[in-house]
């Protein structure tokens, strides 16, 4: 399609979910070398996560989240399924919310929101509905603008 007005740059993150960070964490950082740039936590998302980096000097580098529930009884399962979701850079957040609804894309609740880095973020749903019949098809796809915005 080639009137789409925004492009995907890259991919941004791979978020990892586990029942124990601690034990993720020995695996990414401690045997793979994944350097540690930050923490979140946020009890509306049930998550406590971790966040590394292949780029620690920044720009379009890949990030891995390692995102464990605060509490495993209450939804979101961010550790069910392990691969969590993944992250797009997109070069326009807001064409690409808005273009992407119009299409018919199921997006997730919440609409565009500050992420855990303080970047703009918005999340196409895994699943279809019958109102919006394409989804992520299973998986959690998070589209985060990419430069200063």
């Amino acid at each position: 399609m080639t009137n789409r007005p925004f492009r995907v740059l890259g991919v941004q993150q791979i978020a990892i979910g586990g029942l124990d960070r601690m034990r993720l964490r020995e695996l990414w950082v401690d045997l793979l070398g994944f350097d540690s740039v930050g923490q979140f936590r946020s009890e509306g998302e049930n998550v406590d996560e971790e966040i590394l980096t292949l780029s620690p000097q920044g720009g379009l580098g890949l990030e891995i989240d390692l995102m464990q529930p605060i509490d495993p009884a209450r939804k979101p399962h961010v550790h069910d399924p392990a691969l969590n979701h993944i992250g797009l850079w997109v070069d326009d957040i807001d064409a690409a919310y808005a273009w992407l609804s119009s299409k018919g894309v199921r997006m997730a609740d919440g609409g565009i929101r500050e992420g855990a880095h303080g970047r703009r973020v918005c999340f196409i749903h895994p699943k279809p509905n019958a109102t919006h019949p394409s989804s992520g098809q299973g998986v959690l796809i998070e589209l985060v603008q990419a430069g200063g915005q």
